[in-house]
């Protein structure tokens, strides 16, 4: 299974919602609390369970290109992918 994560420049987040109704795993929110800088709603990620999988959907749709995505994939996947390679 892949682990991921994003991190979301919020001062530049303009709080369109697309990132948060493409997400396949339903883990960004926006903030209704909280304004940046600009006065938007920022885009967040909510995920207590680890359930982000680092698809980059979010980052592909992002027209201000706020989301940065990290991936980080298990062992048994580097083993498989090793042995492909071979």
């Amino acid at each position: 299974m892949t682990m991921g994560r994003i991190i979301i420049n919020r001062d530049r987040c303009k709080g369109c919602t697309l990132c948060s109704t493409v997400c396949p795993q339903n883990v960004i929110f926006m903030a209704e609390n909280q304004l940046n800088a600009k006065g938007y709603h920022p885009a967040m990620l909510v995920d207590p369970d680890g359930a982000c999988t680092g698809c980059a959907v979010c980052a592909v749709i992002c027209p201000d290109v706020c989301i940065t995505v990290y991936r980080e994939t298990t062992q048994r996947t580097k083993a498989v992918r090793e042995a492909v390679t071979i």
